[in-house]
């Protein structure tokens, strides 16, 4: 990729992330997270931003260097306790609603190596003290939107056959692709796509199965569903009733499942980045609802620290449907990174679910939504159980059995 080609591409990126990602509205302030090593990315996002009429666009700079050596060496007086001014920060973008631009870049790597219960502790003293946002983001409050940027480290994790900027070069290539840059019209792509998920959306909320159950060679796992349960696809509405785009690339179709009827085992079937860290080959053994059993070939100690959490982490807090033959799947790349490998596969998340995935939730208090088995969790970690092998059966009330995937694809 030339140089004004890569130029040309990277100015539509922006142009999507903010007219379509989170579609700024006159007047709106932005909150954009990016790393410090994607400047030039992050000044054709505000420059985009503030064209479409924001109000203020606030830069949140992210520096893993800075952050490592924070979890390596600060006291722990430090770890866990958050200071003041970043929980006003976090109520103050909660209440004015405020856009939130998150790209991600990192190393999937970055924290190998540091003790896990200080990157735990550090977390949840962060889960606790930021929750406003949290929440806001949760409910659709206020637009959203994950995005991702090629670094070098991320690069050569994914093309460990290509150094430096080759490598770099492919991996923007790939997000290009599966962000549909490469189309003449991306935002007219992107509507066309989101049509399509929609369909399928409504198809699931028609039908309103009990209960999902997933079977492989290596997982026998039947998930409940709560009644009114909302599957969401494609875009979504904030409060405000604008459109936006929560995750870009985006191939799913997700609902909450309830978090009582949960039972069976399932196997993981892409590396999960998680904490800095890789996962690999996890195992989790569900019973009424809460995981017994969790095993990992690669990152056991992550894994058990993760699962210390609270006391909602040992359950779903979402239940997901994608295609194997989603691009992202087809393309054969393990990305390391749970916005593209979720993207190319069904996948589950242990710990919180979002209220919007049932109806009428934004507006429940927390003990009517855990009435409707809505899992409540400081977390919320996606991991992949999607293959080409994969058959899902939808279960009505009534026992009947509907196909909804063979052989990983719809039926």
């Amino acid at each position: 990729m030339t140089i004004a080609n890569f130029e040309e591409k990277l100015q539509k990126y922006a142009e999507l992330i903010v007219k379509v990602g989170v579609n700024v509205q006159p007047g709106q302030e932005v909150v954009l997270y990016i790393n410090v090593d994607q400047q030039h990315l992050a000044h054709l996002i505000v420059k985009e931003a503030y064209q479409a009429g924001a109000g203020k666009v606030m830069i949140k700079w992210n520096d893993t260097f800075a952050q490592r050596e924070f979890l390596e060496h600060a006291s722990d007086e430090f770890l866990e306790n958050v200071p003041e001014f970043a929980k006003e920060e976090a109520q103050y973008i909660a209440e004015h609603r405020c856009c939130r631009i998150s790209v991600m870049s990192e190393d999937p790597g970055a924290f190998g190596g540091i003790d896990q219960k200080r990157v735990a502790a550090y977390q949840s003293a962060n889960g606790k003290a930021l929750m406003p946002v949290r929440q806001a983001t949760q409910n659709n409050d206020l637009s959203w939107t994950v995005v991702a940027a090629a670094s070098p480290a991320w690069a050569e994790r994914v093309f460990p056959d290509l150094k430096g900027e080759a490598a770099v070069d492919r991996l923007w290539e790939e997000i290009f692709k599966t962000t549909r840059i490469d189309r003449e019209d991306p935002i007219q792509a992107w509507k066309d796509h989101d049509a399509k998920l929609h369909e399928k959306e409504d198809w699931l909320n028609k039908e309103q199965f009990s209960a999902l159950h997933y079977i492989s060679p290596r997982t026998d796992l039947t998930i409940g569903l709560p009644e009114n349960h909302v599957w969401e696809g494609g875009g979504s509405k904030n409060a405000a009733g604008i459109e936006f785009m929560a995750n870009m690339p985006t191939e799913e179709c997700f609902t909450a499942p309830d978090n009582r009827r949960i039972n069976g085992y399932v196997t993981s079937t892409k590396p999960l980045s998680y904490a800095g860290n890789i996962l690999e080959n996890m195992k989790f053994t569900f019973k009424e609802g809460k995981v017994v059993e969790a095993t990992a070939e690669k990152g056991q100690a992550v894994l058990d620290h993760l699962l210390e959490t609270d006391e909602g982490v040992r359950s779903l807090g979402e239940v997901s449907l994608v295609p194997d033959p989603s691009p992202i799947s087809q393309s054969g790349i393990t990305f390391f990174n749970t916005l593209f490998d979720e993207n190319a596969s069904d996948h589950l998340a242990l710990g919180a679910a979002y209220p919007f995935n049932v109806q009428g939730g934004t507006k429940m208090s927390e003990n009517q939504l855990k009435a409707k088995g809505i899992n409540f969790s400081q977390a919320h970690v996606d991991f992949m159980v999607g293959s080409a092998d994969m058959n899902i059966d939808g279960i009505k009330k009534d026992g009947t059995i509907v196909p909804v995937f063979r052989n990983g694809d719809w039926a």
